[in-house]
């Protein structure tokens, strides 16, 4: 029989108010209280993880899970296995990649049958803009979408384009009225050059393509925008540092606008990538080692709030591995497990602290989609969604052994630091290094 009460301890608890000897009591899938010792717990059940890390679950808002339609890539199992076993334990969807794309409340739907029953962690969803679907941004939001995504250059997937001036201007009115937030992939298409000339296995050559002024001045294009309609705005995985100069006017002013970073932008440098290595690309793409050290700043500064995934899988295929061109091949890193231990490896070579980890990870995203105070920190009322995190632990990342559902990953080979022992959501075991309880306990998330 369950006990009526849930108890873990350990001597590193990652709170609010820093890394500190707790016990967490667990009632009804809800954190009642944080207790600064280990007193009694009659009639509790106590786990007690000593020195390892206890920290929240990670809430990750930038997933391509691309089912329905293209579960071949993803799909809600795979992908939420992988999410847990990284410690994830909230994960945000994105509207496009599956068919048919989240841009109608129909297209909502589709996604809620194909992930009903089948998640390891909480899931929500994200509602696309495109050019011509304003008048189904008011019917998903009072659906249940979290906010809305655009691309400002095209996605590479044709049901799912990318929207003009006029387009953001039409749909920033309707979202300021209802205090949604608008999510985009900002880099300005009149700087990118699709069809560059020179070999295909070079990657100087695709990172040329997409140049960071590019980033820059679609930045400075929200900033405009978000200046006329005050309407809540989010860059999505900023690769550019020369981004920041325009986003830091717009904190200067009180604008709200906020930015996001992602791990191999931060983990991986593009001097160290390979010639016809496809495996590493993404768009924007993973930047110079100089540029990466920027971004590490603007962390610590706070000009960049939050890390997250973006999770972008697809089949081996789509990668075009055998014959390396950067122009064909799919653009997108799958790392939903690797996240955490690949930013901590990383943010430990610099000196940044669990707590500063947990706070781009965990309690940022949460505030940013509204899903804070339920998810995203250690405290009182919030889901009792918890990681135990060995930061000291270190492993070797092999393929075969990750659960996503295809394998291929630019971190291959790598060794990283930080071990996931076990995921809990609201209490309960969703996963531990010894493999996966029976059941799938994702609850479908709205606002």
């Amino acid at each position: 029989m369950k006990a009526a009460e849930l108890v873990i301890r350990s001597r590193r608890v990652v709170t609010p108010e820093g890394v500190r000897p707790a016990s967490l009591r667990i009632r009804g899938g809800r954190i009642t209280a944080v207790e600064r010792d280990n007193r009694p717990a009659p009639g509790a059940r106590v786990l007690d993880f000593g020195d390892a890390a206890v920290m929240p679950g990670l809430v990750d808002t930038h997933v391509h899970v691309n089912e329905p339609g293209r579960a071949d890539w993803e799909g809600f199992e795979t992908a939420t296995r992988a999410a847990a076993a990284g410690g994830v334990t909230t994960l945000l969807d994105m509207p496009l990649n599956s068919i048919p794309p989240t841009t109608t409340v129909g297209g909502l739907a589709a996604k809620r049958r194909a992930a009903k029953g089948r998640c390891f962690v909480d899931v929500g969803f994200w509602g696309g803009l495109v050019p011509g679907n304003a008048a189904e941004l008011v019917p998903l939001l009072e659906a249940g979408v979290f906010g809305f995504k655009c691309f400002l250059a095209p996605s590479g997937v044709p049901e799912f384009r990318e929207v003009r001036e006029e387009d953001l201007r039409a749909a920033m009115r309707v979202l300021a009225e209802r205090g949604a937030l608008l999510i985009v992939h900002a880099e300005l298409p009149e700087r990118l050059d699709p069809v560059w000339k020179g070999e295909g296995r070079s990657y100087a050559a695709y990172l040329a393509s997409r140049p960071g002024a590019a980033e820059r001045e679609a930045a400075a294009l929200l900033v405009r925008l978000c200046r006329d309609f005050r309407c809540r705005v989010h860059l999505l995985h900023l690769s550019s540092a020369e981004a920041l100069g325009p986003l830091a006017a717009a904190r200067a002013e009180g604008l709200p606008i906020t930015a996001e970073t992602c791990p191999h932008y931060l983990f991986f440098a593009s001097e160290e990538v390979p010639e016809g290595a496809t495996q590493f690309k993404c768009a924007p793409p993973i930047r110079e080692a100089a540029n990466r050290e920027r971004l590490w700043r603007a962390l610590g500064e706070g000009a960049i709030g939050m890390i997250v995934s973006d999770h972008s899988p697809a089949p081996p295929e789509k990668k075009k591995l055998d014959s390396g061109d950067f122009r064909e091949a799919w653009g997108g890193i799958a790392s939903l497990e690797l996240t955490l231990a690949a930013v901590w490896t990383a943010a430990c070579e610099r000196g940044f602290s669990l707590a500063r980890v947990a706070e781009w990870m965990c309690r940022t995203p949460a505030l940013l989609s509204g899903l804070a105070p339920r998810k995203g920190a250690l405290t009182p009322g919030a889901d009792a969604d918890i990681v135990v995190f060995r930061p000291e632990a270190s492993f070797l990342v092999e393929p075969a052994r990750l659960h996503q559902r295809h394998k291929l990953t630019p971190y291959a080979g790598r060794v990283l630091k930080g071990v996931v022992e076990a995921t809990f959501l609201r209490g309960d075991l969703t996963f531990d290094r010894g493999g996966f309880p029976a059941g799938r306990i994702g609850e479908l998330l709205t606002p």
